[in-house]
């Protein structure tokens, strides 16, 4: 995996697929490349590293700019080093055809095994090297590449999605996908295929998502789709993308992230927009649904802290027992706990598109369990696939660490935990006013506060820019934002950073304190108040640096003070959690890491 980009039409098509991959930058990579068919050859471009690599290679190809039809690719390893023998595009052993591909065929040494035996060579590591070789083999047998293609795509298992080049046919794209993002984008005289919509979001906003089974054949006038298993074509209509390129650009921030965190305000804006009506909770996509006996959430990484997050204000609002999980655990356990009659799985991701993610709700939907899909993608996999889906509505969400999308799930969750709270008379009507007059406030008290957020962030990453580890430490709702504090920690600086709930510090960890070894508390002025202050008394006798970020008039000593506004109950989260993220921005802005791209992760994972 991770970017993919095809254009056939009536522009140069190397500039344009060369800005797609710049728009497809965020989602994490390790080489790229660009394949297109020149004087009747095959020519692919690659080059390890970053893009502006393979733009300076394209400084010796002017020829390339005559072409209008081409395809390109991102990738972030997966089989093979990240060398530029393993960037795509792949070509086959007669150089006819040119492969990108996104996933994993599993099964791919098997297949690799069966062409040698055929006198087939390769040249990379990678699985689809094999697989575009394995087209080739079909393509012998078959009358037509349509044909070879989908031969091929039933004897390759995993995940896939593909964009095909045949040098024959040069102004002709084939694509395929099952169990990774593909998207079609239909213009005016031009069409595309990529992983993303910004990809191609400045020439059109008309798009048709691919499903799983999908093959689609398209030239710069004309598309087709057929189903891989039997070639019967399919009809869908296009749907209208509602972003613009504003949204997806950085708008004079320093870096994708900053932009993000700074559009939080308006993120719980748009999420909370036509979901409030006179005291209530609008959530019509579930009023056929029953109120569940018992909720699983499933996710991964920042969505799954969002999970645990919102296990505390369902249990405590809607008093429905809440089970979170790891998608990546989840779907190889036992299922001896789901009960159609009484259980609702909710899966959660960003995307919608992460592979563990989508393996636990289709495993749910296979015993027949109630499921409520939670993303940010109209058209998405977990959109298409869940009996009912609320959409975040974050706008893209381009740096690879995420913040604002962890913030519109969390008002989601809040949004269903008081929507089941009514349903189940759990909440009494004015406790549903009164938290839903916080939630209203919100926006502009964080508006008003991120200013002085980030300065006191960057204050205090110069402070602790040499610790080589942090401690995160929180308690009740606080837990999963000290989880997820530590990593943004991790995934941008390359700290070593863990979250711990509070009180677990004595039965262990606290062992590894020492005057190096800063700790970060999350102290909100809440039940737990007293007891967190405990905790940071047992730090400080071990001369452990602590910062501790709080709503309340502190009486600590020896400790660096991070006051927030201030305001009562959980909802605080969405006041701590920017400070969290601003801190980890600065301390690796201020360490000079990249950090809208950081070392080895992608954006959407959508491989296991």
């Amino acid at each position: 995996m991770c970017g993919i980009i095809g254009y056939c039409g009536h522009r140069p098509a190397v500039p344009i697929v060369l800005e797609g991959l710049e728009h497809l930058e965020y989602r994490g990579y390790d080489s790229a490349g660009v394949g297109y068919v020149l004087n009747s050859e095959l020519q692919v471009v690659r080059a390890k590293g970053k893009l502006k690599n393979l733009s300076e290679k394209f400084q010796q190809e002017r020829n390339a700019l005559t072409v209008t039809c081409a395809i390109g690719h991102t990738r972030w390893a997966t089989h093979g080093v990240p060398e530029e023998r393993n960037a795509h595009p792949h070509l086959s052993n007669s150089k006819r055809l040119a492969i990108v591909h996104n996933g994993i065929i599993e099964n791919y040494l098997e297949i690799r095994e069966e062409l040698l035996q055929k006198s087939y060579r390769f040249a990379s590591d990678t699985d689809s090297e094999v697989l575009v070789n394995l087209i080739e083999d079909r393509l012998a047998e078959e009358h037509d590449l349509l044909h070879a293609l989908s031969a091929a795509l039933q004897l390759a298992h995993g995940a896939y999605a593909i964009c095909l080049l045949d040098r024959d046919d040069p102004n002709k794209l084939y694509a395929a996908r099952l169990s990774a993002p593909l998207i079609f984008g239909r213009g005016i005289g031009e069409n595309f295929i990529a992983s993303d919509i910004p990809a191609f979001l400045a020439y059109t906003r008309d798009v048709i998502f691919l499903e799983d089974g999908d093959i689609l054949v398209a030239d710069s006038q004309n598309y087709t789709l057929w189903r891989s298993s039997d070639l019967n074509e399919i009809q869908r209509p296009a749907q209208q993308i509602q972003w613009n390129m504003q949204a997806a650009q950085k708008g004079g921030y320093r870096h994708f992230m900053l932009k993000e965190i700074f559009e939080q305000p308006k993120v719980i804006s748009d999420a909370l927009s036509g979901r409030l009506d006179d005291g209530r909770v609008l959530l019509p996509e579930l009023d056929a649904l029953p109120v569940p006996k018992r909720l699983h959430i499933i996710a991964c990484g920042t969505s799954f802290h969002a999970g645990l997050w919102g296990q505390h204000l369902i249990e405590d609002w809607a008093r429905i027992p809440v089970q979170v999980e790891i998608a990546s655990e989840f779907r190889y356990k036992e299922r001896l706990l789901l009960d159609p009659e009484q259980d609702m799985v909710l899966v959660i991701s960003q995307s919608g598109e992460t592979a563990d993610t989508l393996a636990a709700l289709r495993m749910a939907k296979e015993l027949h369990v109630p499921t409520l899909g939670l993303c940010n993608v109209l058209g998405s996999s977990m959109a298409r696939e869940a009996g009912a889906v609320l959409y975040t509505q974050a706008g893209p969400e381009i740096s690879v660490a995420s913040t604002k999308a962890m913030t519109s799930q969390m008002i989601m969750l809040a949004c269903l935990a008081l929507y089941y709270g009514r349903r189940s008379l759990t909440l009494a009507d004015d406790d549903i006013r009164r938290h839903l007059e916080r939630l209203q406030r919100l926006p502009l008290m964080l508006e008003t506060a991120l200013p002085e957020m980030h300065s006191m962030a960057r204050q205090l990453a110069r402070k602790y820019a040499q610790a080589k580890s942090f401690f995160y430490l929180g308690r009740g709702h606080c837990f999963s934002l000290a989880l997820e504090g530590a990593l943004k920690l991790k995934e941008l600086s390359y700290i070593h950073a863990e979250g711990y709930a509070a009180g677990e510090m004595k039965h262990g960890p606290i062992a590894l304190i020492d005057p190096s070894f800063p700790t970060f508390v999350l102290a909100p002025r809440d039940d737990l108040y007293e007891k967190i202050k405990s905790n940071i008394v047992e730090i400080q006798s071990r001369q452990g640096q602590i910062i501790v970020l709080t709503n309340a008039e502190s009486d600590l000593h020896s400790v660096d003070i991070w006051r927030i506004p201030a305001l009562q109950g959980p909802l605080t989260a969405f006041l701590l959690l920017p400070c969290l993220q601003l801190f980890s921005y600065e301390m690796a802005d201020y360490l000079g890491k990249d950090v809208d791209q950081p070392r080895n992760l992608a954006k959407s994972v959508t491989v296991e």
